[in-house]
């Protein structure tokens, strides 16, 4: 800035030592003059001005260069007066607010500012149509959205401070976001509030929207005074609508780092009602369980799935409506008597406490064992039920905690590693089980990577191998488990036999699917045959196994033929395989 460019003169001095800095939003009447003292603009009455302030947040706002660097050098209260270039106002080549055509832009000026006062903002909308100005700082962190719901004290103002509307009495204003039930700028800024906290929020058109809370037609600008009171928290826990969380009673604690997100055994009062006409409470733990609470521990599938899933995202004391689909209440569940199939249902959930898992940090070896080992047979148990996703979370939850074990001397490390095979085993055969053969040999690979002899993992990656219709692979599997111990023989030589019937069965399908498509003369094309089975229980494999095999095949080189779509396809790999060992190489359907 050149030197005599802004020149300030004190008029009347303010008032402290604080003076106004970026993010803060400054009100200010403003005069302006000739040298000659002739007044071409103002904000006062008694100027011809409106005999409104003008508001600006300092470091957001667009504004003249001499407001941006006279305004931060002046107290409250204080009266200036600052001299100005052109280029330091209105005259600035690239100035970033417009004036009228007979403005003299181009004239030196003077600016009489008088400032009223400043404080802190939160700019919610970049083009400042939305201002929040916090009068008492909040509790926590979270902040009310769609679709949550919110009770506040609400007092609407002009901007002359004249009243439109006053909440403050009775019951707070209770309005669900999303749903248009107050101005679209005010719902943006109680956006950013938290529980607690206390806020004038200064909304200016477009944000003026119409809803059953006010009618701000004419107004320019309207001044909130809100207390936020508390925030109900709604959760679509699915993303659908399906499954819906709503906290009634806040609980102790801050969301979501005091959760029972882990497993842990939880502590719960629930009364269960049927969505029908008649709302039928068809358990409650206060009657049916003699007044006890439930305890069980998550991730065991002890209790529906809707249930523990919200359970997850409570906070002690914390009382709770869920709304819960068929498939996630007790389609898959053991379905209490008065429970019917299909049924949508309703819980009242109160978490009354709950205790994490032990922490293993300072534990001896010993001892971490110990503790893997409940896991464990805890995942194994879960196994045997048939919930094998459940299964191979505890599993892979104590794999987990095993990065950060360091065995101390070989008989440690012998153990260590002896169990950390096991456990990747185990995930292997929940991976199978779920139907994903190449998770299950990846998963195999993990311990064949550490372990190549291992005649467990050979086993299983050989099985797996055979699932997904690699029978070469399989059968290497096998072969190697001979080689490297002669006592799993017997397992081998079973496991080889069922390959060989496994390929003969394919193949007899194979060419029937295929039957007569070699014995047409040119021109003429056979028709394929229908499939023996009626399902798609070939290989038995499921389909995104099945994809599996083909996505595997595809990448093996661009050298491959496309394979067709629809039912031909089913059996593509296999009968070029045929054709292959038949000496036709690449057939061509003429």
């Amino acid at each position: 800035m050149p030197p005599g460019s802004l020149m300030k003169a004190i008029v009347r001095p303010g008032g402290g030592t604080v003076k106004p800095k970026d993010g803060d939003q400054v009100l200010f009447h403003c005069t302006t003059r000739t040298l000659d003292g002739v007044i071409v603009e103002s904000t006062r009455y008694e100027h011809g001005g409106k005999g409104k302030p003008m508001k600006l947040v300092l470091g957001k706002s667009k504004m003249i260069l001499g407001f941006a660097e006279g305004i931060p050098t002046m107290l409250k209260g204080e009266v200036a007066m600052l001299k100005m270039k052109p280029e330091l106002h209105y005259g600035e080549p690239d100035c970033p607010v417009v004036v009228a055509v007979d403005f003299p832009k181009h004239d030196e000026l003077h600016f009489e500012i008088e400032l009223i006062d400043f404080f802190k903002v939160k700019v919610v909308t970049e083009d400042m149509g939305v201002v929040k100005q916090v009068l008492n700082e909040g509790q926590g962190w979270e902040s009310p959205r769609e679709p949550y719901e919110v009770r506040a004290w609400i007092t609407a103002r002009t901007a002359n401070r004249d009243v439109l509307v006053e909440h403050v009495q009775g019951e707070p204003l209770h309005f669900a976001f999303g749903k248009k039930e107050v101005p679209k700028g005010l719902e943006m800024g109680i956006g950013t509030m938290t529980r607690g906290e206390k806020a004038m929020i200064y909304v200016n058109e477009p944000y003026l929207t119409e809803s059953p809370f006010m009618d701000v037609d004419s107004f320019q600008e309207v001044q909130f005074e809100v207390e936020l009171v508390q925030i109900i928290q709604v959760r679509d826990m699915l993303g659908d609508g399906r499954l819906i969380k709503r906290r009634v009673k806040d609980g102790r604690g801050e969301f979501p780092m005091d959760c029972p997100l882990h497993d842990s055994l939880l502590c719960i009062h629930y009364k269960g009602v049927l969505l029908d006409e008649e709302r039928t409470v068809f358990y409650d733990t206060r009657i049916d369980n003699d007044g006890h609470p439930l305890e069980f521990c998550s991730g065991e599938g002890l209790v529906p799935e809707g249930l523990e899933m919200s359970v997850r995202l409570m906070l002690p004391g914390e009382v709770a409506l869920v709304t819960c689909p068929p498939d996630y209440a007790y389609d898959k569940f053991k379905r209490p008597e008065n429970v019917p199939e299909g049924a949508h249902v309703q819980w009242e959930i109160e978490l009354l406490d709950f205790k994490k898992p032990k922490d293993w940090t300072g534990l001896n070896f010993s001892s971490i064992m110990e503790e893997a080992e409940k896991i464990k047979n805890t995942g194994n148990r879960l196994f045997k039920e048939g919930k094998f996703e459940l299964a191979k979370a505890k599993y892979e939850q104590v794999l987990r905690e095993f990065n950060h074990v360091n065995p101390q001397d070989d008989e440690e490390g012998k153990i260590y590693l002896n169990f950390r095979n096991s456990l990747h085993l185990n995930v292997a055969a929940c991976y199978q089980k779920l139907g994903d053969c190449r998770k299950s040999i990846e998963t195999c690979n993990k311990v064949l990577d550490s372990s190549p002899a291992h005649v467990k993992a050979l086993y299983r990656r050989g099985i797996a191998y055979m699932s997904a219709g690699d029978f070469d692979e399989a059968r290497s599997d096998f072969e190697m488990m001979i080689k490297v111990d002669k006592s799993s023989e017997p397992d081998a030589t079973s496991a080889l036999s069922k390959l060989r019937q496994k390929e003969k069965e394919v193949e007899n399908m194979a060419k029937k699917q295929f039957k007569g498509l070699f014995d047409k003369k040119p021109g003429e094309i056979a028709e394929v045959g229908s499939d023996p089975i009626g399902d798609d229980s070939i290989l038995e494999t499921t389909n995104g196994e099945a994809a599996d095999m083909q996505s595997e095949t595809d990448e093996a080189g661009s050298d491959r033929e496309a394979a067709p779509e629809g039912l031909f396809a089913r059996y593509w790999y296999v009968g070029r395989r045929i054709a292959t060992s038949l000496g036709l190489g690449r057939c061509s359907i003429l």
